[in-house]
């Protein structure tokens, strides 16, 4: 039997409850991280590398960027749940996750860090000196988000930073350097992560207020955090449409930036002061609609303007 301390309480657990064997293990902890999310950030990713190439990539140059997106979302993730057990244990929403129920030791997981950690850094090797002069810092941000609840409301902005990194980091990967133009798009995605993280937050109010976790709903309401996503999400698109100017893209961005503000609207239709009920809709099913509608129409915009 093993012991895992959550706060006051003390959780025993039976060894037979975890995966035998190493790929039984990998693949609980690719659940616990829910590894299919990384469609979140890698669109944008590849938006920005299509804009810092002016069309494809080469094949090389797609593959390592998008071993370093997996590679550092699984990292971030994994540390993160790591972090929190100790409220994981404690909040009812989380009680199931695997290192709560002991299904993954947080041995595991840390050495599953560590090596997703590595496998950022030589990615970031393969592209280019200054994206691997770089990784460490993007890794340190990634992993120091998991501590920023216990003393910032802020926190929702700090998240949204780790993903908004991403296009910037693609096109650091490609071309060595910044421009306007993707400093934009980078700040978009900020916040777009931020505000969808602040509907996501709602859940836990009373929760992070009773143990003293800093969160925007929960220091000023459920309410105000939902007009505070709507804000945040209007100057994302708002952001968009400077950007697509910026980098001198045509209708098909423009066409994207619009399907996109639809379905913001509409996730913010679906989730109401009152109700929370669709939350999760709300925060996995449309967010991924978005990225991937919005890597398509500025994808497709950047190759029609370079090929044809």
């Amino acid at each position: 039997m093993e012991n895992i301390a959550a706060g006051n309480r003390t959780t025993t657990l039976p060894h037979g409850s975890r995966p035998a064997g190493l790929p039984a293990k990998i693949r609980t902890a690719l659940e616990m991280i829910k590894f299919e999310h990384s469609i979140f950030a890698l669109p944008f990713a590849l938006t920005g590398a299509l804009l810092a190439a002016r069309g494809w990539p080469s094949i090389r140059q797609i593959l390592w960027i998008v071993a370093a997106m997996v590679a550092a979302r699984s990292a971030a993730m994994t540390f993160n749940r790591i972090a929190d057990l100790r409220f994981d244990a404690l909040n009812p929403r989380t009680r199931l996750r695997a290192l709560v129920s002991g299904k993954l030791s947080p041995r595991f997981a840390a050495a599953f860090t560590v090596v997703c950690s590595v496998v950022f850094i030589l990615a970031a090797a393969e592209l280019n000196r200054l994206a691997l002069e770089l990784s460490p810092l993007a890794l340190a941000a990634l992993l120091g988000y998991s501590y920023t609840k216990r003393f910032t409301w802020l926190s929702h902005l700090a998240l949204g930073i780790c993903l908004g990194m991403s296009p910037v980091a693609a096109w650091i990967a490609l071309r060595g350097d910044v421009s306007v133009g993707v400093l934009l798009l980078g700040a978009a995605v900020t916040l777009w992560v931020a505000g969808f993280d602040l509907i996501y937050a709602c859940q836990d109010v009373e929760f992070d207020r009773r143990h003293g976790l800093a969160s925007f709903p929960s220091r000023y309401g459920i309410a105000a955090a939902l007009r505070g996503s709507s804000a945040l999400h209007v100057l994302m698109v708002g952001l968009l449409v400077v950007t697509a100017r910026v980098e001198g893209l045509g209708w098909l961005a423009e066409l994207g930036v619009f399907l996109v503000a639809l379905l913001l609207a509409y996730e913010h239709h679906l989730v109401k002061p009152s109700d929370l009920s669709r939350v999760n809709a709300a925060f996995f099913t449309l967010n991924g609609y978005i990225s991937v509608l919005f890597f398509l129409t500025w994808g497709s915009d950047v190759i029609l303007r370079r090929y044809i």
